[in-house]
């Protein structure tokens, strides 16, 4: 990783570890208003090059997957929930969304990275 010698790379660190948790933040408050996860997702998608080679790709990684499983089961349970399942879908994939955006902030808290394979 080059970022270790070049000027300002604690600060350049210091705004993407800033921007991951806004990006948490704005998933957890789409709970609350549909269109914050929009913006966190489109956060993620412009930031995505920044981050690369840092802690916090896997966090991007994470969010990214996090907002398309979580609207593909959203949407699944929308279709499905006149014959009943869907709400049992809809449930799960919101105690789902709500353990990703947990377990992720907390390993940003604690400055680690998210698993790859969960």
């Amino acid at each position: 990783m080059n970022d270790l010698i070049q000027p300002g790379h604690d600060q350049r660190l210091a705004s993407l570890r800033q921007i991951t948790l806004v990006v948490y933040i704005l998933y957890a408050l789409s709970f609350f208003a549909g269109l914050t996860a929009l913006v966190g997702i489109i956060i993620n998608y412009i930031k995505r090059d920044e981050v690369r080679g840092t802690l916090y790709e896997s966090h991007f990684d994470w969010q990214i997957r996090t907002f398309w499983w979580g609207l593909a089961w959203a949407v699944l349970g929308a279709i499905t929930i006149w014959v009943l399942v869907g709400f049992v879908i809809l449930a799960a994939n919101f105690v789902w969304v709500i353990y990703r955006v947990v377990r992720g902030f907390l390993n940003w808290n604690d400055g680690k990275p998210m698993p790859t394979s969960t």
